[in-house]
């Protein structure tokens, strides 16, 4: 079973409707920091900041000394923003045009 179908089941459509239920920052922060750990949401914070300055055009060097993300991070983040599901691209864009 590849990751896409195993994302494609109803226990992580009722997770994905949770989380499209949440109304503000305050309550997505209160669900995240109960479902995540610390490191986790930190993890998810950096990569969100290496695809945006990714996409604004900042070099690797540049993105690690603001991020402090290694190189295989970014790197990773980059091959998903090129080769992905447009997920990055998605948020980025709605997130500019709020």
């Amino acid at each position: 079973m590849s990751k896409r179908d195993q994302l494609e089941n109803q226990s992580m459509n009722d997770l994905f409707d949770a989380v499209l239920s949440l109304q503000d920052r305050d309550e997505c922060r209160a669900f995240l920091e109960d479902v995540c750990t610390v490191g986790e949401l930190l993890s998810i914070c950096q990569r969100y900041q290496v695809a945006l300055m990714l996409r604004d055009g900042k070099t690797y060097s540049e993105i690690a000394g603001v991020t402090h993300a290694s190189t295989a991070t970014i790197s990773r983040v980059n091959r998903t923003l090129n080769y992905g599901n447009d997920g990055y691209d998605l948020v980025i864009e709605r997130h500019n045009n709020s």
